[in-house]
């Protein structure tokens, strides 16, 4: 009897995975940027507060509609080539048995048991082995819009809540520091957990959303300090 040995790819977790961390990512930079610019211009805590809280929900619903286009998008563009698929092999299945053939052959395939392969995949399901090999399209990469626009808001909203928080605890007078730190040490913690989650380097991951955060708190502040001057 085979031994079965179970494997948890981390290739499994990418449909909801980058979703997921573009949303944090995205609410924790953006509030942060917008409550930093806005204070640097000398606005009072109640109108950062509102500004931010403001950004978060524009930003939430904005996360929402834009991963749900986007990724409708892509299972449009899947679902037409798998419907062109459908009726190519209809119309043609020889052709269609001979491209899978020679798919399985560039791969090192001897030809005469490339075809036998391709005869018994598309026995089972035509469709579903030219979808895999030939169009790239599998169960575990397949576009899935609400998915990715529930995760994209819902993380949206827990990252910006977090230097939202900040607003609530830190004086007014050192209200851009503050956040500026907390928000910093919130991306560099989403930046280790996303990459764990996704097999990566921890420390890549650290590194590259603290810098990019740091880089758009940077120039909002600026911006703000000179709009509060000119104002």
């Amino acid at each position: 009897m085979p031994r079965l040995h179970l494997e948890g790819h981390f290739i499994l977790r990418i449909g909801w995975l980058r979703a997921a961390v573009m949303g944090a990512n995205d609410g924790i930079v953006s509030t942060a940027s917008l409550i930093v610019g806005v204070a640097a211009a000398s606005a009072t805590t109640s109108e950062v507060m509102v500004a931010g809280a403001a950004g978060l929900v524009a930003g939430a619903m904005s996360m929402a509609a834009g991963e749900y286009v986007s990724v409708s998008s892509q299972s449009d563009t899947e679902e037409a080539d798998l419907n062109r698929e459908r009726s190519e092999l209809a119309d043609h299945p020889e052709i269609e048995h001979d491209e899978l053939t020679q798919i399985y052959v560039k791969r090192g395939i001897e030809p005469a048991l490339a075809r036998q392969v391709a005869q018994q995949l598309m026995a089972k399901d035509a469709l579903g082995a030219h979808a895999l090999d030939e169009l790239g399209i599998s169960e575990i990469t397949t576009a899935r819009p609400i998915q990715a626009a529930l995760t994209s808001a819902a993380t949206f909203a827990i990252g910006a809540a977090m230097p939202l928080a900040m607003v609530v605890i830190a004086p007014s007078a050192l209200l851009v520091p503050v956040v500026s730190v907390a928000s910093l040490a919130f991306l560099a913690l989403l930046g280790a957990v996303g990459a764990q989650a996704g097999g990566a380097s921890v420390m890549t991951g650290m590194t590259r959303v603290t810098f990019w955060g740091a880089l758009a708190m940077a120039l909002t502040a600026g911006i703000g300090t000179l709009v509060g001057k000119v104002v």
